[in-house]
């Protein structure tokens, strides 16, 4: 407890500068995500375009990370390591970037649709993308941190989705994960209040079925214990006297998906 960092307009102005590289980096794959392609091809693009803008992938070697992207195909809730297995028609994959650039760090997920989707998949990343927008209108100067994460953990129950516990959302600065943590579910009214300049990563991650995990051998991947499917969407968020400031963008990713036909959830 207490050991926020506030940021200063000035660094606020940096985060979003790394926040909307992650922003373009998903956009120069959103439209390439497809049945046939391997998450470890996309990575690579992925990684060719961060150092392209003089930014570094800020996964890449992070507490032994091997690649640029965590992805995480179908009941992978986070942290999936990029392979040569081609993506499957009906497949979702939650996708997550995060870059170092100007000593500040920006960080975002999206999860995507491979082709055509079952429909109750498709509400599922619906309701866990307006989880994340209903969570960040509750980042306000003079709330709490529970009432950010109650938002997210009301949206879910409505739909008896399993709210993920033991993998939480984080400050944002000079450091890729600060204080504090950001749980998916929790009281109004209770934790830290928050005050501006705070920089958070708002991240729901929801399942369709039981809201336990079990962690793979592999030591980075994590799964639903019920093989259901899970999404994640993540935004980088300041916030500031005039309300809640979104740093990184989907519009890269919508346009892109928009071009190639592919339905915006």
């Amino acid at each position: 407890m207490g050991k926020e960092i506030y940021k200063t307009n000035e660094e606020i102005e940096l985060i979003r500068e790394s926040s909307l590289l992650v922003a373009k980096t998903h956009g120069a794959i959103a439209g390439l995500v497809k049945p046939g392609v391997t998450t470890l091809e996309l990575d690579k693009i992925a990684e060719e375009y961060i150092r392209d803008n003089n930014a570094v992938p800020a996964f890449k070697g992070y507490g032994g990370f091997p690649n640029t992207l965590c992805m995480s195909p179908n009941e992978e809730v986070v942290h999936g390591i990029p392979n040569q297995k081609p993506l499957k028609e009906g497949d979702i994959i939650s996708v997550d970037c995060g870059v170092l650039k100007n000593d500040f760090y920006g960080d975002s997920a999206y999860t995507y649709t491979v082709g055509e989707v079952a429909e109750e998949t498709k509400q599922l990343l619906k309701v866990t993308k307006e989880s994340l927008y209903d969570a960040i209108d509750q980042a306000r100067v003079g709330n709490r941190l529970g009432d950010v994460s109650y938002a997210v953990q009301s949206k879910a129950k409505e739909y008896n989705y399993g709210v993920v516990r033991e993998l939480v959302g984080h400050g944002v600065g000079r450091s890729l994960h600060e204080e504090p943590k950001v749980p998916n579910y929790g009281y109004r009214g209770r934790g830290i209040q928050l005050k501006e300049g705070l920089v958070l990563a708002i991240e729901p991650m929801i399942n369709m079925g039981t809201q336990k995990v079990r962690f793979l051998r592999d030591g980075w991947s994590v799964v639903t214990q019920d093989g259901k499917p899970s999404a994640h969407f993540e935004h980088t968020v300041a916030i500031m006297k005039s309300g809640p400031k979104v740093l990184s963008s989907f519009a890269f990713i919508e346009e892109e998906l928009k071009k190639n036909g592919i339905e915006i959830l």
